[in-house]
């Protein structure tokens, strides 16, 4: 899917389960609070939006030369485990994600130039802010830990080696948990990540990737 696409449909999608969770949850039987020792599971979809930029090339580039990384949509969960009624913690987890890279500025008329995968599992302390509610509100922050794997260069590049390492780095987010029915509840989410990693390709050269996607979720939860 195209990454114009997904920023233009994905949002759109996630607001318009918004509005009909808000509808949905107007007309619930009953709220299902939130207490401590509470564990929330949630699965759904996620769309990841890199909002990627380089800089410092070593080698094997023209001026002017930059990337663009393709966004990508897999099946997502989080499980989290609530402290308190209003805090918790939460991680994301995905099945693998995969982008292709295609060649910007200079190096536009190129394409694709290479293909990965990425897992980015994230774990973040969550503030709710109206557990007792049929619409339930949070903002989170944390970390995030991207495992890149099945580099592969393409087009003008095959045959060339690439590389990207692995990246720890900070992560944010904003959600709302809206009930369907007492036991089952609507998610929206968008979160930040803070993704910085190393490309090495050709004969060891190397540039400086922020990925620092946009991910946006929609998921379906309960809580038990």
């Amino acid at each position: 899917m195209s990454r114009r696409l997904t920023r233009t449909l994905f949002p759109a999608a996630a607001g318009i389960a918004v509005a009909a969770g808000l509808g949905l949850s107007a007309t619930a039987a009953s709220a299902r609070p939130l207490h401590a020792g509470d564990w929330l599971v949630r699965v759904g979809v996620s769309d990841v939006n890199p909002n990627e930029s380089t800089s410092n090339p070593r080698g094997g580039l023209p001026p002017g030369s930059d990337v663009s990384i393709d966004s990508d949509t897999r099946p997502s969960f989080t499980v989290g485990y609530m402290y308190t009624d209003n805090l918790g913690v939460e991680v994301l987890a995905a099945l693998p994600f995969s982008h292709d890279i295609r060649g910007a500025g200079t190096l536009a008329p190129l394409g694709t130039i290479g293909e990965l995968k990425q897992l980015p599992p994230t774990i973040s302390l969550d503030w709710h802010f109206l557990p007792a509610s049929t619409i339930r509100p949070y903002v989170g922050a944390g970390v995030n830990y991207t495992y890149f794997f099945d580099e592969h260069a393409r087009g003008a590049l095959s045959g060339t080696n690439l590389k990207l390492d692995n990246s720890f780095g900070a992560a944010a987010q904003v959600g709302v948990d809206m009930d369907i029915t007492p036991s089952w509840y609507l998610n929206a989410n968008v979160r930040y990540i803070q993704i910085e990693t190393t490309a090495t390709y050709g004969n060891g050269y190397q540039l400086d990737v922020n990925v620092n996607p946009w991910v946006y979720t929609l998921a379906v939860g309960t809580t038990f």
